[in-house]
């Protein structure tokens, strides 16, 4: 694949995507090719404070990666995915605070999970809680079943 310089590109087309904060530009490069690039609206860094009381800056690769390895096959699509985290990430900066903890992005995405997909909420929460019983799957079957008869 041919690699272009966006500089020497011409526009297209501009659209805002779905989610608000991105925007989607079809290019047409000098010699006629045309390929789509997105812009996201920069925002302030997010420090994470881990468990152990490391921090380290938000990477939402790290997140994505993460989701996707513990329960990416229970979603249609990669764009399901893809809205689902941005969907976690706005609601870590809408905290309002330069730093988070892991817990509030394990919190936030077992959130966004339990109004998606039951099974890939249970199986992230497994990863998450560290299960290490029946007895642990049990009762979060048991805790998701209250959530839900409270809607």
């Amino acid at each position: 694949m041919a690699k272009y310089n966006i500089g020497d590109s011409r526009v297209i087309e501009s659209r805002e995507v779905s989610d608000g904060i991105t925007i989607r530009r079809r290019r047409e490069s000098p010699d006629g090719k045309r390929f789509t690039t997105y812009e996201r609206v920069e925002r302030p860094n997010l420090a994470v404070i881990k468990k152990n009381g490391a921090r380290e800056l938000f990477d939402r690769d790290k997140l994505t990666i993460s989701i996707k390895r513990s329960v990416g096959k229970f979603f249609n699509s990669e764009v399901e995915i893809e809205e689902m985290i941005s969907e976690v990430e706005d609601s870590l900066y809408a905290i309002g605070e330069n730093e988070i903890t892991s817990k509030q992005i394990g919190d936030k995405v077992l959130d966004e999970l339990a109004g998606r997909n039951e099974v890939a909420y249970v199986r992230f929460a497994s990863v998450y809680h560290k299960f290490k019983t029946l007895d642990d799957f049990v009762k979060i079957l048991e805790q998701r079943k209250e959530q839900r008869n409270r809607i």
